[in-house]
């Protein structure tokens, strides 16, 4: 599925060689992968790193959302940083950062351990998302030029959160789990020798919203805690009352510190526009059933079919090939249909992928889950090319990196946040389906939340945008 990250870049691009350019996109391209891949590539390794670091079902889930988490929230100010310190200097401290984080999960002795360490890589990726894209448009002078190098940035996105589960699968299945992470370390080598050759960026004076970043982390970090134990602590329990009420207070004080600085990171007025907020959820509605399926089927298939990690990874390659090619189809179906009739199509048929997946069962024979995969497949990855441009096209210029990073902001979020349901409700089903804390009944209702309150109720709320 496609992204566009958070980018300001009001200063003249610096014209440079045609080989600087080639070694800025390739290193944009290849930092934009690596962070990508890290999303969806851990899942299919997660039975294995219970196995070894004995982490329990809430252990794996923050193992996926501590990651996603700091990924989402930090991106808000990202872009701001990518404008103090210029694109490259920055580019520079993401991956740096991104490659020491993987060092650190690679050779995390418990599950504490490794839950810091992917901490610090979503950090490291919320650098990474907007300087990548503020490095290209820094290196090509050119509209036409500038717009194929962030096509082919976009596609190398999109396949990436497509290939991950198999790459991971297969890394995994040959050398075990934390061959996963140290693979991000000679592509950040290779990244930090290819910024050696780009020109160093322009900065300008972008004022950083620090309370409303640190209340933004902390109302995400209480939510997803009391969402995640609330599965297994019970939702009555203390700590998870307490993350609840933690929550709600930061996101009252967000809304205040936004309301009160000269330049927020989250311009509330921009959130009181009908295609802003509309874009915004279907937005959350995606990444939630995305992210959902792939997390709850990394398990399905070792956990309740026996498979091993190449087996569970290959039976991701035709949804990888399925949103690769609908990605490609859908701005053109959006030119002769029109984006709003695209959006909704698009959520409809994910909604419905959510519902064809309810049957499943240990027994379900692999070919009717690789067909009943196939919606999931179309369905986000129809919808996101429209969203996005829906979304920039409703906004003014100055505001675009500001409403693309929120996008993807709320994207990420909406993928944690899923993530947090189906483990609690996974977990809490007594394994009936033959594995400790893995519960068919759960998976199910899981499936019935994300599909009916959120990619069906925001099929109906995409019929409030505007007719092309």
């Amino acid at each position: 599925m496609s992204a566009v990250a958070a980018v300001r870049v009001s200063s003249p691009p610096h014209p440079v060689r045609p080989d600087t350019g080639r070694s800025a996109l390739l290193a944009a391209l290849l930092g934009f992968t690596v962070i990508t891949i890290d999303v969806t590539a851990v899942n299919i390794a997660l039975p294995d790193i219970r196995a070894t670091l004995h982490g329990g079902m809430a252990g794996l889930q923050w193992v996926v959302d501590a990651y996603t988490l700091m990924f989402a929230a930090l991106m808000l100010s990202a872009g701001a940083l990518a404008d103090r310190a210029g694109a490259r200097r920055a580019y520079v401290l993401g991956v740096g950062l991104f490659t020491v984080a993987s060092l650190a999960c690679a050779l995390a002795p418990g599950i504490g351990a490794l839950i810091a360490a992917r901490v610090a890589q979503g950090a490291g990726a919320a650098v990474v998302m907007p300087a990548s894209l503020a490095l290209i448009r820094q290196a090509y002078d050119d509209p036409r030029r500038r717009a194929r190098a962030i096509a082919l940035w976009t596609v190398g996105g999109s396949v990436s959160v497509a290939v991950g589960p198999v790459l991971g699968g297969v890394l995994t299945e040959a050398a075990g789990w934390r061959s996963v992470f140290l693979l991000n370390l000679p592509v950040g080598a290779v990244v930090l020798v290819l910024l050696a050759r780009v020109a160093r960026s322009p900065r300008r004076p972008a004022p950083l919203d620090l309370a409303g970043q640190a209340t933004a982390v902390l109302a995400l970090a209480g939510l997803a805690f009391a969402v995640i134990e609330g599965g297994h602590l019970g939702w009555t329990s203390v700590p998870v009352l307490a993350a609840f009420a933690v929550a709600v207070a930061a996101g009252f004080a967000f809304h205040r510190a936004e309301k009160r600085h000269p330049a927020p990171m989250v311009p509330l007025a921009l959130l009181r526009q009908r295609q802003v907020g509309v874009a915004l959820a279907v937005g959350f509605a995606v990444n939630a059933g995305f992210y959902g399926v792939t997390f709850l089927l990394g398990l399905y298939y070792q956990q309740l079919r026996g498979m091993s990690g190449v087996g569970a990874g290959l039976m991701f390659v035709p949804l990888a090939a399925i949103i690769t090619s609908t990605n490609l189809v859908s701005p053109r179906a959006a030119e002769r249909l029109g984006r709003r009739r695209v959006i909704v199509l698009g959520q409809a048929v994910l909604a419905l992928a959510m519902f064809a997946l309810v049957p499943l069962g240990a027994d379900t024979p692999l070919w009717l889950v690789l067909v009943l995969l196939v919606p999931t497949g179309l369905g986000g990855a129809f919808a996101v090319p429209a969203l996005t441009a829906q979304l920039l096209d409703s906004v003014p210029g100055e505001r675009a990196g500001t409403a693309s990073g929120l996008l993807n902001s709320l994207r990420q979020t909406g993928g944690a946040m899923s993530v947090a349901l189906f483990g609690a409700l996974l977990a809490g089903g007594g394994g009936e389906g033959g594995e400790p804390g893995f519960s068919l009944s759960g998976m199910h209702t899981g499936l019935v939340v994300v599909g009916l309150t959120l990619c069906a109720t925001t099929a109906l709320a995409a019929w409030l945008l505007p007719r092309d």
